[in-house]
């Protein structure tokens, strides 16, 4: 399994941004998609996750109500809106894939490169 993000950028507190991220080669059904992202200095930590063929969504308290991941199963393809974006939202973000319904990196077995957000005040 391959995952591709992209999408990250520089915006102004109160921006909005939407990351993608691809999913290719030996794919699953049974996949659950999440996205997690490290600021510097800081753990890398759950931000949303959804199943393929189920509809279970998780947030983070942080991001909940600002943030919406979304599923595309035709292009294979997770996305991250995130509106109302604050300075404590920088970090480098990553989508990752996972056979189990878990909000804990650890679980997550594929990984893909991270995408920087950055935040202004």
């Amino acid at each position: 399994v391959q995952l591709q993000a992209s999408g990250g950028g520089s915006v102004q507190a109160g921006g909005s941004l939407r990351l993608s991220c691809v999913v290719s080669g030996r794919t699953s059904n049974n996949y659950n998609m999440g996205w997690f992202r490290q600021a510097p200095g800081k753990e890398r930590e759950f931000v949303a996750r959804i199943a393929w063929t189920v509809d279970s969504i998780g947030y983070a308290d942080s991001v909940k109500d600002r943030f919406t991941i979304i599923r595309d199963n035709r292009k294979n393809t997770v996305y991250l809106q995130m509106n109302n974006l604050k300075p404590e939202d920088t970090a480098v973000y990553y989508c990752a894939a996972s056979p189990l319904r878990s909000n804990s990196a650890g679980d997550f077995g594929f990984w893909g490169r991270g995408t920087q957000v950055t935040v202004s005040s």
